[in-house]
């Protein structure tokens, strides 16, 4: 249990604590005061106390808070890291975009090496942050008008055991089908005006491939007055189960130029335990089947999964890389509530995980593969994080943008979050569609005359 004088830092704290296994049992008491040009930080667990002299009193309040949580946090952790006996590869950082940080401290110092150090970040991960940064370059750009859509489809031929979406197997959902795809179609029409200029379309899910030829091409019809530009489309076409030439060929008519072929593992045993219908040797055929069209592909691994051994997951990797995507994304098993895989699994080995992504880092950069995007997410096993790899020159535009909040996000449909970036005032406001399908048609006028507020300002 955590106490805090400050009550608006006990969350923060608490993400500090799930990081060590045990420190939840932990009677611990913060206390914090400022101490000339000092904020000061006091936690009961023994004797520990913590100040730093970089705080700038003349500092405006919202830049003080963040530095008083910063350090803050980073107390708790160097405290629990003495306690436990154990360093975690991000240190204290807890935030889900570690680059936005870096990108901040650059701005601020022309470096953000000394900051992730003093945060107790480790020199691989910082290595990794300064990777990540050269790879985002040709990319990477803030500015007012900007913009990327993103349409949800929330459909699924089965849920995953790792899964938390608000999602359920088709069979249970397609009667809402005929209603969902006018809701999308009237969403799209009234988004038109919003967008400036457009960098990328993204369709997610879901399962978008889960749909049926024609309903496909429905939706692709729809956003096609959007794309008045010839910029990046992308299309989760996600299980190779649900691949048919037919909606590859679909894709190619509207202009998509990038499908995800999501194959988590190339383990059928692993497969089978997370609930897929699918076999390894399915991935290698929806490959195959899409070699024609001369798609980008992006292909996604998670580290971790059930049961999953050291040689499976290298099996996985080396797999992945055979078959030469232009993006292959490595996640780190993330347990969150709503997923049956949370229910069943206990922690897992962060020795373990720390070998599969130390081999995926190694085996990717040896393929040609570099580092452009990454973000960590609460209840991540290990504290590691997911980053997305790519071939010189086929960064996925979507990914960078979504992960930097550095443009406008028209989301569309069900489970969909716009964000509506203010670059000037280094701001951004979101709007949530409602998670569920039902609630989500009742609801499409109301949604629409918010957003178009949202977008207007």
């Amino acid at each position: 249990m955590l106490t805090s004088s400050c009550k608006w830092l006990e969350p923060e704290l608490m993400d500090v604590v799930r990081l060590f296994e045990g420190a939840e049992n932990l009677e611990i008491s913060h206390d914090a005061d400022v101490v000339g040009a000092c904020y000061e930080n006091k936690f009961l667990v023994g004797v520990w106390q913590y100040g730093y002299r970089d705080f700038d009193i003349a500092l405006s309040p919202l830049e003080q808070k963040s530095l008083i949580k910063r350090y803050a946090k980073l107390s708790l952790y160097k405290l629990l890291s003495e306690i436990f006996r154990k360093t975690l590869p991000w240190g204290s950082l807890t935030g889900i975009r570690p680059t936005r940080l870096a990108y901040k401290e650059l701005e601020k110092r022309g470096e953000f090496q000394s900051t992730f150090r003093n945060l107790g970040v480790s020199e691989e991960n910082i290595a990794l942050v300064e990777r990540v940064l050269a790879g985002q370059k040709g990319v990477y750009t803030r500015a007012e008008g900007n913009c990327d859509l993103f349409v949800s489809l929330p459909f699924c031929p089965t849920k995953c055991a790792y899964c938390s979406f608000i999602t359920a197997p088709i069979s249970a959902t397609r009667k809402f089908m005929p209603a969902y795809l006018s809701a999308l179609e009237r969403e799209l029409s009234a988004a038109a005006p919003r967008i400036k200029n457009l960098r990328s379309v993204y369709i997610g899910g879901g399962t978008p491939f889960a749909l049926e030829a024609e309903e496909l091409a429905r939706v692709l019809r729809a956003v096609a007055p959007l794309r008045t530009n010839a910029c990046e489309y992308t299309v989760e076409a996600g299980r190779p189960d649900t691949f048919t030439e037919e909606k590859l060929e679909i894709c190619k008519k509207f202009g998509v130029t990038r499908i995800c072929i999501n194959a988590q593992s190339f383990s059928d045993k692993t497969l089978e335990k997370i609930g897929r219908k699918h076999t390894a040797e399915d991935l290698y055929r929806a490959f195959e089947m899409a070699k024609p069209f001369a798609f980008d592909v992006n292909c996604d691994l998670i580290a971790g999964l059930t049961d999953e051994s050291l040689p499976e997951f290298e099996k996985s990797v080396d797999a992945a890389i055979s078959l030469a995507p232009a993006n292959i994304t490595v996640h780190t098993l993330c347990l969150k509530k709503g997923a049956r895989l949370k229910e069943e699994t206990a922690r897992l080995q962060d020795g373990l995980l720390s070998e599969m992504i130390s081999y995926s880092r190694e085996k990717l950069t040896a393929a040609g593969y570099e580092p452009y995007y990454l973000y960590r997410q609460k209840y991540m096993a290990g504290a590691h994080e997911n980053v997305g790899w790519t071939k010189k020159g086929k960064a996925c535009v979507y990914n960078v943008d979504v992960m930097e909040e550095i443009s406008d996000n028209l989301a569309v449909g069900a489970n969909a979050i716009s964000k509506k970036l203010f670059a000037a005032e280094a701001r951004i406001e979101r709007y949530g569609s409602p998670k569920d399908i039902p609630t989500y048609l009742q609801k499409i006028e109301k949604i629409i005359e918010e957003k178009d507020k949202l977008f207007a300002q």
